[in-house]
């Protein structure tokens, strides 16, 4: 009976949002242990990758994937079209500029080395040496510049010198097209940077790196050159979202849930309605660039014909100063910041995050500040899961999902299930939307009737909001 649920009719394609769903509903909520064999071998089957293609097996999300070629079924991670979650083309491993970056006493933050020697590399010394960092040993910071998306590892070690004013301070990283492999030379790149400290100026480790792992630039891809198209959204867990590996035990979501608490609910709000989120923190950065990709995996959908009216959500990671003329025309964005400088600009953000304290100076988006019946009944749903998770954990070894996928797969099926309900009342006859399809979403029809009203402009829905505000006594 079960099999019938996760089967798609003539299609044999298995659905990862129903297995995981049967997964916790077979062995916790229905007790159904003779069945968990099977939803463990599907498991199994998306958690290794050479074992699908023995079986020509594809795990997707709501869509089939495109026919693709033998050869091209090889890579274990995807692309997402920006915006929504549909199988894209294969995503490359490959690395497009190497640098040093140094902070001169004299000269400030400046590109010491580099391959290729003509790429365009201006304000790589700025995002790559967080401002601030001066008060730190360690770090590591994601960013983007143009087309490519950085990660850079920086370390601070004292030294005798005066020339120097006791400290050397460098940055080693790397350029690829897309930010979801990067994680993959975290330890080359901290490595690397170390032994720039200890022994400056030789480079020979770093150009046999660019060597082995340089891809091919589009023609024109120097300084000056325009930009081709950017994919942003990441996909999750190998297909539907980036395996970015962070210094945390637990993992970057575990994080993110315990630091955010219930305020999570208001931040998926916020990127589901596609505003300029940015994040602000004293160093270390990195930490806080997971911050930005998990506040980015809040918005997935996976409905065909949702998101294209809407803006992009693209992941910024560090931005500071240098940034502000681009984000002058940004329309959707999420990014972090060392830099108080710009809580002041607020014609650059919609929604400001300083710690734990999110706020937003948009009279209208005020009401979304506010946590209700149903945020709170959501946040103990998805606490509620998370101890579903670990208990499956232990009892069950060799079965061990991810909290990374019950975070993600958590909010797309919350998403889905507001723009189904959204999307089937806007074809029946009266488009009318009540405060009964609006508990059917998970909503509280009074409290987030502000947040409906936005949604539905933001997405360019065509229902009628019947929910009254409620009368004064």
């Amino acid at each position: 009976m079960i099999l019938h649920h996760i089967l798609v009719a003539h299609t044999g394609i298995l659905h990862l949002t129903f297995i995981w769903t049967l997964s916790l509903s077979t062995t916790w909520k229905q007790g159904k242990w003779t069945e968990v064999p099977y939803v463990q071998a599907f498991m199994a089957l998306n958690q290794d990758p050479d074992l699908r293609a023995s079986c020509k097996m594809c795990l997707t999300t709501n869509q089939p994937p495109r026919r693709r070629e033998p050869e091209e079924l090889g890579a274990s991670e995807v692309l997402l079209q920006p915006g929504r979650l549909e199988l894209g083309d294969v995503e490359e491993d490959q690395v497009v500029a190497v640098f040093v970056v140094t902070f001169d006493p004299r000269s400030g933050n400046m590109v010491e080395w580099c391959l290729p020697q003509d790429i365009d590399l201006e304000g790589v010394e700025f995002k790559s040496m967080a401002s601030g960092s001066h008060k730190i040993q360690s770090d590591f910071i994601y960013f983007r510049k143009g087309p490519f998306f950085g990660l850079a590892c920086f370390a601070n070690m004292p030294v005798e010198s005066e020339l120097e004013r006791g400290a050397r301070m460098k940055s080693v990283g790397i350029l690829s097209p897309s930010y979801t492999l990067l994680y993959r030379y975290m330890h080359f790149l901290e490595n690397q940077v170390r032994h720039q400290l200890e022994t400056p100026g030789h480079y020979s480790h770093l150009a046999a790196f660019y060597e082995d792992k340089k891809g091919v630039l589009h023609a024109g891809l120097g300084r000056g050159s325009s930009l081709p198209p950017v994919y942003w959204l990441p996909s999750i867990h190998r297909y539907m979202y980036p395996e970015m590996k962070i210094t945390h035990p637990a993992g970057c979501m575990s994080q993110f849930i315990k630091f955010f608490g219930e305020q999570i609910i208001i931040l998926w709000k916020f990127a589901l309605l596609r505003k300029r989120i940015l994040i602000f923190s004293p160093p270390p950065v990195g930490v806080v660039c997971y911050r930005v990709y998990c506040c980015c995996c809040l918005a997935n959908v996976s409905l065909p014909g949702i998101g294209g009216t809407v803006p992009e959500s693209k992941p910024f990671f560090y931005v500071n100063v240098a940034d502000i003329e681009s984000l002058e025309v940004e329309v959707s964005y999420v990014a972090c910041t060392t830099e108080k400088i710009f809580e002041e600009k607020r014609e650059l953000y919609d929604v400001y995050v300083d710690n734990q304290n999110v706020k937003t100076h948009h009279d209208h988006l005020q009401p979304l500040l506010k946590i209700n019946s149903a945020d709170r009944e959501k946040y103990r749903r998805l606490n509620e899961q998370r101890q579903m998770l670990l208990y499956s954990q232990e009892v069950e070894e060799e079965y061990n999902p991810c909290e990374e996928d019950l975070f993600v797969l958590f909010f797309l099926e919350q998403n889905n299930r507001i723009f189904q309900t959204l999307l089937e009342v806007s074809a029946s006859q009266d488009k009318t939307l009540t405060a009964e399809h609006a508990r059917g979403m998970g909503l509280d029809p009074q409290g987030d009737r502000s947040f409906l009203m936005d949604l539905l402009e933001a997405y360019g829905i065509d229902v009628m909001l019947v929910i009254d505000n409620p009368c004064c006594p």
